[in-house]
């Protein structure tokens, strides 16, 4: 019988930045999204003050100032790494695992050989939470929708205590379980087949898993179908220990002001294209065409209105950073009009296939910058920016102070992947004290 394990931690973003802040603990804390627009992770206690998730910050900010608040930019940087010490914890107890998010990880739990699995499971979250400071919710169900559902029960049930184990209940107790959650709230479902369902009386969870399954084929697809096998303990997804590779990979942003000149305008395409063939080269990856887009706000109605995008393709699929650069460079020339403010723009990668698929010839030098030459400096480039931080080596000179960077006012430091931001400790009195 299939076992499903999915280690959820709890508030990521906001656990993150408590593990180095300790001042933090117990306190309303909120992170915000790019360029501090959203609300994007809340701690409960912010849930409390009824904050929430993507109310722009500034509907909120009475609430933020009257609860004193702390204020978080999200530090994409400190999360990841973090992220990367619970998931290499986890593969080291389940060899078996897939990595769903940056905070979720499901794990093949059918052959672990052990007396205890619910003790188990709560030894895990214990080392968890010792070696890296993160809290972490841990749901067992005999599919992933289940145990997806089991998580949510670790999290929101005081008795759970962090582990909750859908197996080891009998049909009546799964079946209250299922009936205490809204239809929703089932992974799988979205938003526009919850507000179906509900319309034609599926409220829960349980209403959803007895529906016919000719009536749930023709409304929700072969995909609500697999959902309803899944919650009557039929597994129809397995792990997928290697996700399928990416057709396309995007780099895009919303500029931190509006924009009017062009040389930053050029320099945000840039950076953009630089870090799209980062992706791809670390993927393995190259791609045969490349599409530009610029816009301005249309959230703004005093504006001018301008969107465009154009695309081209590459005479031979390449990830080296000088021929997407160059080639993102003319897409922009062919698409810039002076008079507009520009809020955002974005380097999309397409066509992509496996680096080693693609056949070289005579005519791979110039244009595309060949094969010989840029695989060694595109990993000299990625080999220093990987140890200087990313940045540290680029295609020329970006502007100081560009008015197109993020704007990142409340950005906490990278605690554990910048060498000046690493936490110190100094000895006083004959015991360690850590300095923030």
């Amino acid at each position: 019988m299939a076992t499903f394990g999915l280690v959820d931690c709890n508030n990521f973003y906001v656990s993150c930045e408590r593990v180095f802040q300790p001042r933090l603990a117990d306190r309303p804390v909120v992170v915000l999204s790019n360029n501090d627009g959203c609300v994007v992770a809340r701690s409960q206690e912010a849930r409390a003050l009824g904050i929430a998730m993507g109310t722009p910050f500034f509907k909120v900010r009475g609430v933020i100032e009257r609860h004193d608040v702390a204020v978080l930019s999200s530090n994409y940087a400190l999360y990841s790494d973090l992220s990367e010490r619970v998931i290499s914890i986890l593969a080291a107890a389940a060899p078996d695992h897939e990595v769903y998010s940056i905070d979720e990880c499901f794990l093949d739990l059918a052959r672990r050989a052990v007396p205890d699995l619910n003790a188990w499971c709560r030894d895990l979250r214990t080392q968890i939470q010792r070696w890296t400071g993160i809290p972490v919710s841990v749901g067992v169900g005999s599919t992933k929708t289940l145990a997806k559902l089991a998580s949510k029960i670790a999290k929101a049930a005081p008795e759970a205590d962090g582990v909750f184990d859908l197996t080891r209940d009998d049909a009546k107790g799964i079946v209250a379980r299922l009936r205490e959650t809204p239809v929703g709230d089932v992974w799988g479902v979205g938003g526009r087949s919850s507000k179906m369902l509900v319309e034609r009386g599926v409220h829960t969870a349980l209403d959803l898993r007895d529906a016919p399954d000719g009536w749930v084929r023709q409304r929700m697809g072969v995909v609500g179908l697999r959902t309803v096998q899944e919650l009557r303990g039929v597994a129809c997804y397995d792990l997928e220990s290697q996700p399928a590779p990416k057709q396309a990979t995007c780099c895009s942003r919303t500029f931190g002001k509006a924009v009017t000149d062009k040389g930053q305008v050029r320099d945000a395409i840039i950076a953009f294209a630089e870090r799209a063939a980062e992706k791809i080269r670390h993927a393995g990856q190259v791609c045969g065409a490349i599409q530009v887009s610029i816009a301005t706000d249309r959230f703004d109605a005093n504006a001018a209105q301008y969107k465009t995008a154009a695309s081209t393709t590459f005479m031979t699929p390449t990830a080296d950073s000088r021929a997407i650069v160059a080639a993102s460079l003319r897409i922009l020339e062919s698409l810039w009009r002076d008079g507009f403010a520009y809020r955002g723009g974005g380097v999309l990668l397409l066509d992509l296939s496996p680096a080693e698929n693609v056949a070289r010839s005579l005519f791979d030098y110039g244009l595309d910058y060949g094969a010989a030459g840029e695989d060694q400096l595109m990993k000299a480039i990625d080999r220093i920016n990987g140890r200087f931080g990313r940045g540290a080596v680029g295609l020329g000179l970006a502007t100081a102070n560009a008015q197109w960077r993020m704007s990142q006012k409340h950005l906490s430091p990278r605690f554990t992947t910048r060498w000046r931001d690493i936490p110190k400790a100094r000895i006083e009195g004959g015991s360690a004290q850590g300095v923030l």
